[in-house]
């Protein structure tokens, strides 16, 4: 491997002794609770993006000043998606094209860098991102785009050991950041326009061993310690034939965990092909035999053994590539119910019972929703059967099928952009998109390592004068309480504090705070390239940080349409923007 390491001996000797011993369980936890260390995606496996810090809050934000910047350098830039981790004064940092940075957290110094050494012919889909790394004990691990999971020492980023989730030559690959409970390191594969099958795989953290795993589409096999454990769901219950083999379903946004029911869950993303005739024959169905489970799916699973708990399918029989994959969040209602939301790719706002992922309500939280009329009360959609597109037509030119605009667009009323949950407004913050395609089937042969849509598109925007929302969700009734608009998609994280702030980036450059009650823009700083990253906050020196990367890049200017023509101007960039607010004006308004 190609990396650049400063000795242990001088990152100890600059920071002092390394705390013993490392993360621990109790440290991923209590993370949210933690006010100088973030050590989990998220700011805690619930993944609630919120702080309780509150020393920033809404009369002070205006007096937050940059620290410092870090540049992730070279000519390898592209969309830069990493969230932070922050452990004993050292910020740990993914890059595009599989990379990994130390910092120094007083001062924005490398310690070391860690770069993968990708072959030719890797296959992502979405361009060459990477969400984040994990942290546990004295190792550091993050996932590379040829479907492997390293572990690095994290004083001195030598390898520790570096093991493969799959084949990258079929399709696979591996972006998101790692989960990590009761020392096992928990991933997913991406690859869902590929014809892989999805799977969640869980290591021993320290050796690298594997555990156990579990494929997302029925009629597939999981393993424990290495032998045959159980199928997933029941042969050809809803697949027919032998599609389940080449079913799709990737896991490539990973994980959030319930330490309360001991139940990791994750989302399980598209069938392949995205044509939905294909995978039916284009028949009336009747019941849940056409819904290809898992896919489109909510997955609670025991992360002991990686045997499914439940599912909750977003949308059966998916037509329109809306995926499942977005991130499931635990919070408490007003009633004091403890629940799960969700804000699917389909436009639709979900809340499901802890216990058991049953659905409980759900919302549109985007405009103009087309493909469906609503949400019936068993929690299936209620389809506009003529806004699914076309089988193919073999008379037609190329063979396409009916052509339909469906809303929202297949890169969704939210994408992988993570929302946050206030518990202290007790909303949620969720980055939003509103725009449509025009969609329509094609024929298409399963080919390994070849695009397996049989679907061709082009993304529109909606309204004229913007395409990004944030929205103020309240999940007990579904209102929005507040939007801010933005002229171009939005597509990076979001977080919430005590201080009763929210904050966000857009495409445009602009870092930005918002008051969590109004929605009124308090602060921003330009960064000098589009926002897809996710933002954290910590104490340091008795002073209160935010850190975010800026780094313009992603799906959208791939694959768009014309709304990547409209933001075609925008520079790309790889830099981490780390700001505080200083001691002398936390209390000057």
């Amino acid at each position: 491997m190609n990396r650049f390491v400063l000795a242990a001996v001088v990152a100890l000797t600059c920071f002092g002794t390394a705390q013993a011993g490392g993360v621990t369980e109790d440290d991923l936890r209590n993370d949210q609770q933690s006010a100088e260390n973030v050590v989990t995606n998220g700011m805690g496996r619930d993944l609630q993006r919120f702080s309780p810090l509150t020393t920033l809050n809404r009369d002070n934000v205006k007096n937050l000043v940059p620290a410092w910047a870090f540049s992730l350098g070279g000519e390898k830039q592209r969309g830069q998606e990493s969230q932070p981790i922050v452990y004993d004064g050292i910020m740990y940092i993914t890059g595009s094209y599989s990379r990994l940075y130390a910092v120094d957290i007083h001062t924005g110094k490398e310690l070391w860098q860690f770069d993968a050494r990708l072959p030719e012919g890797i296959l992502p889909c979405c361009d060459v991102i990477n969400r984040g790394a994990a942290i546990y004990g004295d190792n550091v691990y993050f996932g590379t785009l040829d479907a492997r999971i390293v572990a690095l020492d994290r004083k001195t980023g030598s390898v520790k050991w570096n093991k493969k989730i799959a084949d990258y030559k079929e399709g696979y690959s591996y972006t998101a950041a790692p989960l990590v409970v009761n020392g096992l390191v928990i991933t997913g594969n991406s690859g869902g326009e590929f014809g892989i099958v999805g799977e969640v795989q869980a290591r021993d953290a320290e050796t690298g061993e594997l555990v156990w795993t579990r494929p997302t589409i029925e009629g597939n096999m999981g393993t424990y310690k290495g032998k045959p454990s159980t199928m997933t769901g029941t042969l050809n219950a809803t697949w027919p034939g032998d599609l389940w083999k080449t079913g799709g379903g990737a896991t490539w946004l990973g994980g959030s965990y319930d330490a309360d029911t001991d139940t990791i869950i994750f989302g399980a993303g598209n069938p392949a092909p995205w044509n939905s005739h294909l995978r039916n024959a284009g028949t009336p169905v009747e019941g849940n035999k056409g819904d290809n489970l898992y896919a489109a799916s909510r997955i609670g699973l025991d992360p002991k053994t990686g045997e499914i708990k439940w599912h909750f399918q977003t949308t059966p029989r998916e037509g329109w590539d809306f995926d499942g994959v977005n991130e499931v969040v635990g919070f408490v209602d007003k009633d004091g119910q403890k629940r799960y939301a969700t804000a699917d790719r389909n436009g639709f706002f979900y809340v499901l019972n802890r216990q058991d992922g049953a659905f409980v309500n759900a919302w549109p939280f985007v405009k103009n929703i087309s493909w469906a009329k609503g949400i019936g009360k068993d929690g299936r959609p209620i389809y506009n059967e003529e806004n699914r597109p076309g089988a193919p037509n073999p008379a037609a030119e190329e063979g396409k099928g009916q052509q339909v605009f469906a809303v929202p667009s297949f890169l969704g009323g939210k994408n992988w952009m993570p929302m946050a949950y206030s518990q202290t407004t007790g909303l949620f913050y969720v980055p939003s998109n509103e725009w449509g395609m025009d969609i329509w089937n094609e024929p298409i042969n399963y080919k390994k390592g070849a695009a397996y849509l049989g679907a061709g598109f082009t993304i529109k925007p909606l309204f004229e004068d913007y395409i990004g929302s944030l929205k103020a969700i309240d999940p007990n009734t579904g209102e929005v309480k507040w939007e801010y608009k933005n002229d171009a998609p939005l597509w990076g994280g979001v977080m919430t504090t005590a201080g009763k702030l929210v904050f966000a980036g857009n495409p445009e450059g602009d870092f930005m705070a918002f008051d969590a009650e109004t929605g009124e823009k308090l602060w921003s700083f330009q960064t000098g390239s589009g926002i897809v990253g996710q933002p954290i906050t910590w104490e340091q020196d008795g002073e209160q940080y935010v850190s975010v990367i800026s780094g313009w890049g992603g799906a959208v200017p791939l694959w768009g349409g014309e709304v990547a023509k409209r933001v075609n101007y925008l520079n790309q960039g790889g830099t981490v923007w780390t700001f505080r607010l200083p001691k002398q004006l936390a209390s000057v308004n």
